[in-house]
């Protein structure tokens, strides 16, 4: 496979590490470049640390879990909980995807549990193609063609059935290291979900694996409009 630029994008800090981290571990892995995409600061998730407090330290954690397989990262700061899209947060995402110039992008399954997951969704799918036109955003350069896009699992694989997996036995670990870094996550999903968020990845990726006869994966589907179909297989 050539190198590919591959672009990552998540509603908040540590949904990628959650959903994907083992892909984008083995995309790494082999020289492709990586990038991540978030769009909220992440300011409402804790219970004790207020939001002017915690945004800087999700801002923090994220940056560190990008760093395990040096990526880059970058933030949209849009409100937690509010993300919404109109011209605004459209603008913000076409100019996040001009940034990477990704061959393939990855983000939430527009079917998932959480409306600011939902809206990251809709918002990749159109600014994916608006990426490509000059006259939009027209000091920003336009990407010369549109990325494959593909939707990755929901949270517990509720409603999703995967076309695709990608085995990450080899990276689970690694997966594993960049949600540590997400400290401030591991005890609010405890307290608010009753979720041990590092044994749940677990569960579900073993779940994955044994769907295809392997110890751990990830799932996903594509976005089979055109012209975002590639004939070639571009997941690892």
């Amino acid at each position: 496979m050539d190198k590919l630029c591959v672009l990552a994008v998540g509603a908040h800090p540590d949904d990628i590490e959650i959903l994907c981290g083992g892909t984008l571990a083995r995309y790494a892995g082999v020289g492709h470049k990586v990038f991540i995409g978030i769009a909220t600061d992440g300011a409402a998730g804790h219970a004790v640390l207020k939001p002017e407090e915690l945004r800087g330290i999700r801002r923090e954690e994220a940056t560190a879990a990008a760093s395990v397989l040096g990526a880059e990262v970058r933030f949209l700061d849009e409100e937690d909980e509010w993300l919404f899209h109109d011209r605004h947060t459209r603008e913000k995402f076409v100019e996040l995807i001009r940034w990477a110039d990704p061959d393939i992008i990855i983000t939430h399954n527009p079917d998932d549990y959480h409306p600011d997951h939902r809206a990251c969704s809709d918002l990749v799918f159109a600014a994916s193609f608006l990426s490509s036109l000059p006259n939009i955003l027209p000091n920003v350069p336009a990407q010369k063609q549109i990325a494959a896009l593909f939707y990755m699992d929901s949270l517990a694989g509720a409603g999703f059935n995967p076309e695709y997996y990608v085995d990450i036995t080899a990276t689970f670990e690694t997966k594993i290291e960049m949600l540590r870094r997400h400290e401030s996550q591991l005890k609010w999903l405890k307290d608010h979900d009753n979720i041990d968020i590092l044994q749940f990845v677990g569960t579900v990726a073993m779940r994955r694996g044994l769907e295809c006869s392997t110890e751990y994966a990830e799932g996903f589907r594509a976005a089979r409009v055109w012209p975002r179909i590639r004939p070639e297989r571009l997941l690892p």
